[in-house]
């Protein structure tokens, strides 16, 4: 059976990590200390913002989706408005010209009405 390298390779990498720390820091442990952990923070810092809906890019996610959602309602609201004017327009054209329709046929009905009258009054005597 062949050994794993995986092992020897993870503690090569540890020693490596652990010795540039400590020449960095002049061979200080508790400065190395803080320079590991001040760098793994700024490693998590940066993973996690550049995670998908964190940060600043889900505001602006957000705040994209409601304008487009805000703009698509105005849209419809204002379609709405626009075809109840017209409904409204049309409303009032049929309304005119129906009374105008009804002014008619009461004229017409009236100089009927007159006339009849006046041929039944020139039956009894009445004259015009």
């Amino acid at each position: 059976m062949s050994k794993s390298r995986l092992p020897l390779v993870l503690g090569l990498t540890a020693a490596g990590g652990i010795g540039y720390y400590l020449y960095s820091a002049g061979g200080d442990t508790k400065v190395a200390q803080k320079q590991a952990e001040a760098d793994a923070h700024r490693v998590s810092a940066q993973f996690k913002s550049e995670l998908p809906g964190r940060g600043d890019q889900a505001k602006k996610d957000a705040e994209k989706y409601g304008a487009e959602a805000g703009q698509k309602v105005d849209n419809a609201l204002g379609k709405t408005q626009a075809e109840l004017q017209k409904a409204e327009a049309y409303a009032k054209d049929a309304k005119n010209a129906a009374l105008k329709k009804v002014d008619e046929f009461d004229k017409k009905v009236e100089a009927e009405a007159s006339k009849a009258k006046s041929g039944i009054s020139s039956w009894f005597g009445g004259g015009k």
